[in-house]
């Protein structure tokens, strides 16, 4: 993160992890309070999702409001990671997965309009990679706030 240098690119990461603004033009609310265009804001933001600054723009929803969704992992031999990694990341209800030092190496979340489509996922997973896939469903909810300060 070191490396962006622009003052609008760092407002525009650090300024809107919460309080993006709902409104019909959001982008357009963003050029406003940034003193910019909506063309550039977006032009910005596919940018620094090109340089791998920005996984997602999106709502987070509180589990099981909206949809269904778990955690999952996977023992995948170190040497498959990266391959099994990228084709777990493909499914369009896998909202991120991440490498772990353990057994259980590679874990995921996966979100969809109901649980019947997060299981189906989970078994597509399972056959595609040929490996088991753990379902670790939601029992106590924790709120953890995602959104830190990116520079002082």
């Amino acid at each position: 993160m070191d490396t962006i240098e622009d003052p609008t690119d760092r407002r525009l990461l650090d300024d809107f992890q919460r309080g993006f603004p709902l409104v019909p033009r959001p982008f357009a609310e963003l050029a406003a309070r940034l003193g910019s265009t909506p063309a550039d804001i977006l032009d910005r933001l596919r940018r620094l999702t090109a340089a791998g600054a920005v996984a997602r723009i999106g709502a987070t929803f509180r589990p099981h409001r909206v949809g269904a969704s778990t955690l999952a992992a996977m023992a995948v031999p170190p040497g498959d990671l990266a391959h099994v990694a990228a084709l777990v990341g493909r499914f369009e209800e896998v909202n991120h997965n991440y490498e772990r030092e353990h057994r259980l190496n590679l874990w995921f979340v996966v979100t969809a309009a109901d649980a019947e489509r997060v299981r189906a996922v989970l078994a597509e997973i399972k056959s595609e990679t040929g490996l088991p896939v753990l379902d670790l469903p939601l029992e106590h909810g924790y709120h953890l706030d995602l959104g830190f300060p990116l520079w002082n």
